[in-house]
């Protein structure tokens, strides 16, 4: 069976998740994407055409020129749309196009959810910052892209003038593209993961992340949470519900304030930075095989048999100003009073980056699994207490 992969930059949920579980599933994987050098390098045992993937006529037209589809997947937030009308065209299982552009673009999401009253939202788009100042904000209020990812160029802001400069900073970095500004939420920030079939969804559990202070959001750790509280879970799986969210992978990102759960973004696809590899060997699930069976057109098992007895945290340390890195610890794999502790780094010594108020910060990332959580805490605190990180200005 022949399943394409659309993607854009090579990342490790390829590389050590849909890659291997592939194989495993005795898939033949023809990778689509506009960067074809950068992933024949970090792929070379794969077909890999080169393609317009941002385009969805160009993706259906690529696959109908080259070998009968069984499946189209991608797990990158831009080509959700373009993976789901392609697998639509050849009558192929897939997410529903609708939703996946409604969860992409989050001025239509707000605009959705609002219509059937699922949750209200003061929200607007902004192509032209110049007449913001004499709108009547519900200040602090938060801009972001309106398509973006990764937390990149979200800002809170105070007041109009604050708004107007934000947005026309924003814009200089991405000509003509539309920003959101929308009513700030309060709350302790979590997420929901979620694996469904279309007639089925199981719920993974999700984590409570910690981000950088105001006015940006870094997200700086995530501690797993097993299970929310039912009422939390209902409240975001009906408002999932509304946007038509239920194949597949999803990333729902949430914040609980005086019991109630609004959503900020949902990711229509695995949740990234290393969590899905967390997710599979904590939950002990063949979770990577899982998703390429749902584009397969295969069910889901009634009960996954998940491990529900897991404690974990992911640690990102970050870069807290522009330079070279010259010192940095090397990836490691190792146990300690039971906690297994996998660390790796995500910039090569001797690299030189700005500050971008992103993950694109991140120098590494550390991945802690146990069953008690003080545990897990405690091996992160002095795990990272004996490492260094360094940069030269």
């Amino acid at each position: 069976m022949r399943m394409y992969l659309l993607a854009l930059n090579p990342t490790d949920s390829v590389t050590e998740g849909f890659l291997p579980a592939a194989a495993r599933l005795g898939l033949d994987i023809t990778l689509l994407t506009d960067q074809p050098d950068a992933h024949r390098s970090a792929y070379p045992e794969i077909e890999i055409l080169e393609c317009d993937v941002r385009d969805f006529r160009a993706v259906v037209t690529r696959i109908s020129t080259h070998h009968r589809p069984d499946a189209v997947f991608t797990n990158s937030d831009h080509l959700q749309t373009q993976a789901a009308l392609a697998a639509d065209y050849f009558g192929l299982s897939g997410k529903d196009w609708r939703a996946t552009l409604r969860t992409k673009d989050k001025a239509e999401m707000r605009r959705h959810l609002t219509s059937l009253g699922a949750d209200t939202v003061w929200s607007t788009e902004v192509t032209d910052p110049a007449g913001l100042a004499a709108l009547d904000l519900p200040y602090p209020c938060v801009v972001k892209p309106r398509e973006g990812v990764a937390s990149e160029d979200v800002v809170l802001v105070d007041g109009p003038g604050e708004l107007v400069a934000r947005c026309t900073e924003i814009r200089g970095r991405r000509p003509g593209a539309a920003l959101v500004v929308e009513e700030y939420l309060p709350g302790e920030l979590y997420t929901l993961e979620t694996l469904g079939d279309g007639h089925v969804r199981h719920v993974l559990g999700g984590f409570h992340t910690k981000v950088s202070p105001p006015p940006h959001f870094v997200e700086e750790r995530l501690t797993f949470v097993a299970a929310h509280p039912e009422p939390v879970v209902a409240q975001v799986l009906a408002q999932l519900d509304a946007l038509g969210v239920g194949f597949g992978a999803c990333h729902t990102e949430f914040v609980v304030h005086e019991g109630r759960a609004r959503i900020i973004e949902v990711n229509y696809r695995a949740i990234g930075d290393q969590c899905d590899l967390l997710l599979a060997r904590l939950l002990e699930i063949p979770l990577f095989e899982h998703i390429l069976r749902t584009h397969l057109g295969e069910r889901l098992p009634a009960d996954l048999g998940a491990r529900r007895d897991g404690a974990a945290r992911l640690e990102y340390p970050c870069a807290e100003s522009a330079g070279m890195l010259t010192v940095a610890p090397a990836a490691a794999e190792l146990t300690v009073d039971g906690v297994r502790l996998t660390y790796r780094p995500l910039r090569e010594i001797g690299e030189r980056h700005e500050v971008y108020r992103t993950n694109r910060d991140y120098l590494g990332v550390l991945r802690a699994m146990g069953t008690d959580q003080e545990a897990v805490d405690k091996a992160v605190a002095e795990f990272l207490a004996g490492q260094r990180w360094e940069i030269q200005r």
